[in-house]
């Protein structure tokens, strides 16, 4: 291994990856290190949200989601939809869910085209690896990281494999190793938050009397289970386990689903399980010095409403360009303070409605009554849209100084034509660089905004309004007709 780096990301998960890839598309030499020999099998997220989806499509991989939603489709086909929805149209449209109320439409929602995909966190890393692979990234498993130094100019990352040890300098240190991150408790953040108080479980089982299990969730005294996909889920409310790293065995499995279900069950075959908790914490900043985080690494909650993946890949795709453009000098360390500022925020919010989401799941009569109001309300577009918005992240607006409602908006695909020129807006943004939408008459902004910088990709439209986008897909200005105005502080701000 090469004992130097501009950047060294710990963790080639999801997160990892993406934040190696938008850095070196951003011209960065990046180092990714990796305590795992392969990667992990363990269920994780069955399911990814739009944001996350969007994260990658941006980056060239469509294709491959496509053909990743496809087998999941057929998969669900075969087990005959989700709670009897057809996954291929015949039924009701279901974006997602809160606390297993499923009942968010994606009819009710703005832009129902944006919508979370049924592709696993195991697909989603391996397209990440690939395209990691295709740029040239170097990933180095089985290599754990044991210590850091941070010095004025850069960090001295020590780290350990079967065949030794050694050490590698960089100009930054990005942490996506998971909730537990070494990364974090080397450095030195603060990492507040509450205690977990249940346990979640999930495992490919094959059991007997199935046919009393639902597609989806139910309710019970005890906590709540259901069967999705081939998959047995479980929560229980008695309390977090007594050994989170303990194996789950095929006892402690068919124990706590017979008291959970209610149902005298026996799990005949049992593999590939795993258990989660509701222990919910938030990083006090996200960057500390040259060091900063993303990912789990930033924040932990329970996996209610499938947030988790999608959460981390945006805080990816948000920190890497701009990383990217400090240490090419063209912009300030300042600029990662936006990252903080932008991101954290989000995160906050998600560990808000997951801890809500617990909390009307509880198997009291009290979390019953409560439970029972939200799925009323549901039923209302307006709340129906709010929750949808809030559970997918197209809620969220960064602050941008801006009156404008699209302005510090995640933009989302979206066919662009000038004359005889089709394309689409991720095509064009493949390489990781910005993107100006020029709807002016004569495209003079286009020419004040190649003056100011190279790393904006000017594409003349036939129809506005005119915008700037970040690598991010942040929407960083917009202006009606031939208005320029804010344009060029715009460019300066966020590009030079």
């Amino acid at each position: 291994m090469e004992n130097q780096a501009d950047v060294v990301v710990v963790g080639a998960g999801p997160v990892g990856l993406l934040a190696a890839i938008e850095l070196s598309l951003g011209g960065v030499h990046v180092v990714v290190l990796e305590r795992l020999a392969a990667p992990s099998m363990v269920l994780k997220a069955g399911g990814i949200g739009p944001l996350g989806i969007e994260a990658l499509q941006r980056r060239g991989m469509a294709t491959d989601i496509a053909a990743a939603q496809a087998r999941s489709m057929a998969m669900m086909a075969q087990f005959g939809g989700l709670n009897g929805a057809s996954p291929r149209g015949g039924g009701p449209k279901i974006s997602g869910h809160f606390a297993g109320l499923v009942l968010i439409r994606a009819d009710a929602q703005k832009e129902p085209e944006r919508r979370s995909s049924p592709v696993d966190q195991q697909a989603i890393e391996a397209m990440l690896a690939d395209r990691a692979g295709s740029l040239g990234i170097d990933i180095h498993r089985e290599c754990d990281v044991t210590g850091l130094v941070q010095h004025v100019d850069g960090v001295d990352v020590a780290w350990t494999s079967a065949t030794g040890e050694g050490h590698i300098r960089c100009s930054y240190l990005v942490g996506c190793d998971g909730g537990r991150s070494r990364v974090r408790k080397m450095a030195g953040f603060d990492f507040p938050g509450s205690e977990p108080t249940l346990t979640m479980y999930q495992a490919l089982a094959e059991v007997d009397y199935l046919e009393r299990f639902p597609r989806g969730f139910r309710y019970t005294s005890g906590g709540m289970f259901g069967a999705l996909l081939g998959r047995i889920f479980m929560l229980d409310f008695s309390g977090p386990p007594k050994d989170r790293d303990a194996p789950v065995t095929r006892e402690e499995f068919e124990a706590v689903l017979r008291r959970v279900s209610g149902v005298d069950v026996r799990v005949k075959a049992f593999e590939n399980a795993s258990r989660w908790t509701d222990n919910t914490r938030l990083a006090d900043t996200y960057c500390r010095d040259r060091v900063l985080l993303a990912g789990d690494a930033a924040h932990v909650h329970s996996p209610f409403g499938g947030q988790g993946m999608s959460l981390g890949l945006a805080d990816a795709a948000n920190l890497g360009w701009k990383l990217a453009a400090v240490i090419r000098g063209e912009m300030p360390e300042s600029l990662l303070d936006t990252y903080t500022a932008e991101r954290r925020p989000v995160a906050e919010a998600v560990l808000a409605n997951t801890l809500a989401q617990a909390a009307i799941m509880r198997p009291d009569p009290q979390s019953a009554a409560m439970r029972d109001v939200v799925a009323k309300l549901l039923e209302f577009d307006d709340v129906n849209r709010f929750m949808g918005e809030m559970i997918s992240g197209l809620s969220i607006r960064y602050d941008l100084g801006s009156e404008r409602d699209d302005v510090g908006r995640l933009i989302g695909d979206r066919p662009i034509s000038h004359g005889d020129i089709e394309t689409s807006l991720y095509a064009v943004m493949e390489d990781g660089m910005g993107v100006f939408l020029d709807a002016s008459t004569g495209q003079k902004a286009s020419e004040l905004v190649a003056a100011t910088t190279q790393r904006i990709r000017c594409v003349t439209v036939d129809t506005g309004p005119s915008m700037l986008i970040r690598p991010d897909a942040c929407v960083a200005w917009a202006g009606e007709e031939n208005s320029a105005d804010g344009l060029q502080e715009a460019v300066r701000r966020w590009f030079r």
